[in-house]
């Protein structure tokens, strides 16, 4: 067993809160693939956390959550529009093109962020039959830097697609630390800005599985319940994901957990700031913390903490922080790579 590392805050275990209630959910029978009490529980408060109009539907996994999302509003006729660091594009073995048929267009970009203007040259060709179609422009909040979009920059970015009869979906894996670093509520950064689907994470803030796609009206929702089926995300045991989900809302745990996720990632990088050797890369505005340090004791300190190389060439590692990472977690890492910085110079 190696000590806490910063790889992900998916290789955290689940928050106690999320363990009792999928033991408490593991009594007797209930009627099956969301007829049961726990998962009609859950979808009232999701309802009321974004809003009576929206629809939401539980799913295994986040690729799962992300490919389905799409293929309920894309052909493959069409093109997605997202960050050439979208977890769409880089880490999900081309699900959706696979899957949907449709084509990804991947924009360069600074700070994880899309913008308007660094959009707006790839909508185009539209009834043009030699061109795919532009039909979605899709975001991550917070970014796979670390980073998180203001209100302004997402609501931008809604009327952009809304002008051009596009839709914008958002991939919210770590929807609730956004929320934490902007001050606001879930629906606040999601549909009351324009977003039409949204992917909601809660793996990487306490789950052990389980996702939800939630779409901002009926309308839109009116054929995923077969999209599930047919996409082998429709749990039929789904009292256990909805569980999880009525735990992470009763008491707002889902913002507790991604609180003190966010507020690890800034004692982390407050502490790393101080270490000569070390350059902190990315804002810290959610809960990662990217740095550059010298590549000969990147290796050393995996052994102890395991942790991912973001950008080989300028030795640039990404430190995720979670739930239940510690004070005395970072300080021992702190101390760690203090020791390390010394032996290297």
């Amino acid at each position: 067993m190696v000590d806490k590392g910063f790889a992900s805050d998916n290789i955290s275990g689940v928050h106690p809160q999320i363990l009792k209630a999928i033991n408490e959910a593991n009594m007797g029978h209930v009627d099956a693939y969301g007829e049961d009490q726990y998962t009609i529980s859950a979808l009232k408060k999701l309802k009321e956390a974004f809003g009576n109009d929206t629809e939401a539907f539980f799913v295994f996994n986040g690729t799962g959550a992300n490919v389905l999302a799409l293929a309920s509003i894309v052909s493959s006729l069409n093109s997605i529009i997202c960050s050439n660091l979208a977890h769409l594009n880089l880490d999900e073995c081309a699900a959706p093109e696979n899957f949907i048929g449709c084509k990804l267009i991947p924009v360069q970009n600074e700070a994880g962020k899309l913008t308007v203007k660094n959009i707006k040259p790839y909508i185009y060709g539209f009834g043009d039959p030699h061109h795919a179609q532009p039909k979605v422009i899709s975001i991550t909040q917070s970014t796979e830097l670390g980073t998180v979009y203001s209100d302004h920059e997402v609501k931008a970015i809604a009327d952009l697609a809304h002008d051009n009869q596009m839709f914008i979906h958002m991939d919210g894996a770590r929807l609730s630390n956004a929320a934490v670093s902007l001050g606001k509520s879930l629906k606040e950064i999601s549909f009351d800005l324009g977003v039409d689907i949204l992917t909601f994470g809660g793996t990487k803030n306490g789950l052990m599985f389980g996702e939800v796609v939630i779409f901002s009206n009926q309308d839109l929702a009116k054929n995923f319940h077969y999209l599930r089926k047919q996409g082998m995300q429709l749990s039929s045991k789904m009292r256990f994901i909805s569980a999880q989900y009525n735990a992470l809302f009763e008491h707002n745990l889902w913002y507790q957990s991604a609180r003190h996720a966010n507020k690890m990632a800034k004692l982390l990088e407050s502490k790393v700031s101080l270490l000569d050797g070390i350059n902190v890369t990315r804002k810290v505005q959610a809960n990662a913390v990217f740095v550059t340090l010298p590549g000969e004791i990147i290796s050393l300190l995996q052994k102890e903490y395991p942790f991912y190389i973001w950008d080989e060439s300028i030795n640039e590692v990404r430190w995720m922080c979670s739930f239940d990472t510690t004070e005395e977690d970072i300080s021992s890492f702190v101390n760690s790579l203090s020791k390390a910085l010394s032996s290297a110079y």
